[in-house]
C-alpha cells in the first residue's frame, strides 16, 4: 500500500545509495528486512512505533533500523552529506563561513532522561539547540534537559562542529541569550577551528514581533521541524534519538530539493 509519507522514486534513488546495505539473506534466521522508504511514516504522522502500519513489517524491524543508525551516527552523516549537495546545488560553497544558533524548549512526553524545567520559557521538558547556515539548513543539533542554558548549548553544539572536522565558519548570529564575555572567550580558547569565529549578538528592535533578518533563519528551521508531527513534542526516551528524528526531517527536506 502506498501512503503520502512514501519518499518518490526519484527521492529514493538518490537516498538509498548512502544507506547501509542490509547484512540479511535468504535462508538466514531473522526477521526480514522491511521496506526502508517506509521509515518517514512515524516522523511525519506522529504516531507510535506499535502503530505502524502492518504491511510495514514488523515494527520492531522499522524500530531497529531506526535505533541502530541513531546510535551509529548514520543519520547525521548522511544529512551532512547532502547539505553539501544542495548548497552546491544552489551555487554556495560546501562548507557554509557564516551561521546562526539558537533554541527551542519542548514538552516531552515520556518520562526519559534529561528532563527539566526551563524557568525562563515555563516549560517543562527538553530543549533543542540547532547551528545553521545561512540557508536554515543544520549543522550541528544537540538535544538536551530544558534545563540547560543557551550558553552551555552552544558549548555543545561547538564541540559537535568540531568533531565533524568543519573549520569553515566565521561568524555567529545569535540572540542576547549568548552573550557575555565569558562565553567569547570559551569560543576562542576552546579549538583552532573555531579561535576565528565571532559571535555577533542581534537585538531585538522593538516592541511586538518584528522580523530579524539574521536570527529570523533559525527561526523559519524550527517551524521546518514543527511540519512534522513527531516534532510537536519531544516523545523519545534517548536524547539520542531525539536528534536523530530531527536529522532525518532535515535529510527528508534536502532530498525533497535535490530531487
Amino acid at each position: 500500500m502506498d501512503y503520502p509519507t512514501d519518499l518518490t522514486d526519484t527521492q529514493w534513488e538518490i537516498l538509498s545509495p548512502v544507506l547501509p546495505a542490509s547484512k540479511w539473506q535468504p535462508g538466514n534466521r531473522g526477521r526480514p528486512p522491511v521496506n526502508r522508504r517506509l521509515l518517514l511514516y512515524v516522523l511525519t504522522t506522529g504516531c507510535q512505533w506499535r502503530m505502524v502500519p502492518k504491511d510495514f513489517g514488523c515494527w520492531q524491524t522499522v524500530y531497529g533500523y531506526f535505533n541502530s543508525w541513531s546510535q551509529q551516527g548514520v543519520w547525521e552523516t548522511i544529512m551532512d552529506t547532502f547539505r553539501k549537495c544542495y548548497r552546491e546545488k544552489v551555487g554556495r560553497k560546501a562548507d557554509p563561513s557564516a551561521g546562526c544558533i539558537d533554541s527551542q524548549s519542548i514538552k516531552t512526553h515520556t518520562q526519559g532522561i534529561h528532563v527539566g524545567f526551563d524557568g525562563g520559557k515555563k516549560v517543562k521538558g527538553r530543549k533543542r539547540h540547532i547551528l545553521v547556515d545561512t540557508l536554515g539548513i543544520i549543522i550541528c543539533v544537540v538535544v538536551t534537559s530544558a534545563a540547560v542554558g543557551e550558553r552551555e548549548g552552544l558549548k555543545q553544539l561547538l564541540k559537535g562542529y568540531v568533531a565533524k572536522g568543519m573549520t569553515s565558519l566565521l561568524k555567529i548570529w545569535l540572540d542576547s541569550g549568548y552573550s557575555g564575555t565569558p562565553i567569547i572567550d570559551w569560543v576562542k580558547d576552546f579549538h583552532q577551528a573555531t579561535r576565528k569565529i565571532i559571535l555577533e549578538v542581534v537585538e531585538r528592535a522593538g516592541k511586538g514581533f518584528n522580523v530579524i533578518k539574521q536570527r529570523w533563519v533559525v527561526e523559519r528551521t524550527f517551524s521546518w521541524l514543527i511540519n512534522y508531527r513527531r516534532h510537536a513534542k519531544d516523545y523519545e526516551v534517548l536524547t539520542k534519538n531525539s536528534e536523530a528524528m530531527i536529522q532525518i526531517a532535515m535529510l527528508h527536506i534536502l532530498v525533497r530539493r535535490i530531487a
